[in-house]
């Protein structure tokens, strides 16, 4: 690859964002540094992408995407964010791995799909109990509690539920999804966070009852101990994770702050949403993080990020501690 270092961003519907990233990472004007929307016209195995740099804003959603994403890695390029690991996360993942390196999350079980996922049949589910011992999920997640897809997806197919019927009914709507059945944390306040690069850190008030375009307007006023407490947080998730761009959001009970959602690993960054300036805030730092990247960017070498959680495990170290 030549001493230029493009810096492509990929993308699905969104418009504000990508251009304006673009427009940021160019307007800096740095000598053999250029941003632009990726372009692919053929995929052929083991050969570069031609990108030292790629923002991932919708892989998540077109497969595709992703199996070029991972040849572009291999390649070479650093892929925000590591679309091996992306593909490996999922939320009740997520949730294990902070209740061990001692973050405050809701009480959370995973549930089987209420409908058989394709090419099976009842034999393929010998090592499940039917039915599952409803009545001690029940009591450990208690009522009310939320029921949402463990792979994520915004909000679709999110349920708050009342009592065991009222699960019973939604679970029987879910279809092939797997489902994870939630504590609801009662919240005084509640926070989404940027995190970019593992190092840059947004605290955003947010409130998630308010109708969407609205959820940004919500007017907590966190303490200067308690914002140093949650960008620790969001620091100490995001390095285990591995990610480079996420969202986390933490609801403050009895002055506790708990994760809530912290696999969003292409973040909601709309400026009609996140509102000026959250949106000037992540156009801004998301290009001087993917420049940083393009700079320290080797040929021939692994360029992604890789978290504490993979680096430990192929260490064989505790997966305790920092």
């Amino acid at each position: 690859m030549s001493a230029n270092k493009k810096i492509g961003i990929l993308y699905g519907r969104e418009r504000s964002f990508p251009m304006a990233f673009i427009e940021a990472v160019n307007r800096r004007n740095i000598a053999g540094i250029t941003a632009e929307p990726v372009r692919i016209d053929k995929v052929i195995q083991a050969e570069h992408s031609g990108y030292a740099v790629i923002i991932d804003r919708i892989s998540q959603d077109v497969p595709f995407y992703r199996a070029w994403l991972k040849n572009a890695a291999l390649t070479g390029a650093a892929v925000i964010n590591n679309p091996f690991w992306w593909s490996a996360d999922e939320k009740f993942y997520n949730n294990c791995l902070a209740e061990t390196i001692g973050i405050p999350v809701p009480k959370t079980v995973i549930l089987p799909s209420r409908e058989l996922p394709p090419d099976t049949s009842d034999q393929s589910f010998s090592n499940l109990a039917f039915p599952l011992d409803w009545e001690t999920i029940f009591r450990y997640v208690g009522f009310p509690a939320y029921m949402k897809p463990f792979a994520g997806g915004g909000w679709k197919n999110v349920y708050k539920l009342h009592n065991a019927e009222e699960f019973y009914q939604r679970h029987g709507e879910t279809g092939q999804l797997v489902m994870l059945l939630q504590e609801e944390i009662v919240f005084t306040e509640y926070y989404r966070c940027y995190c970019i690069g593992g190092k840059y850190v947004r605290i955003m008030p947010y409130e998630p009852r308010n109708p969407h375009h609205l959820r940004y307007s919500a007017d907590f006023n966190p303490t200067a101990e308690r914002l140093q407490e949650m960008e620790e947080i969001v620091l100490r998730i995001n390095a285990w994770l591995g990610y480079d761009f996420n969202t986390v959001e933490l609801a403050i009970r009895d002055g506790i702050p708990y994760a809530i959602d912290f696999c969003n690993p292409a973040p909601d960054a709309e400026k009609s949403s996140v509102g000026e300036e959250n949106f000037q805030w992540v156009v801004e730092t998301a290009a001087d993080y993917a420049i940083e990247r393009a700079m320290a960017h080797q040929d021939g070498v692994d360029n992604l990020t890789w978290g504490h959680y993979l680096k430990k495990s192929v260490t064989h170290q505790p997966l305790t501690g920092e």
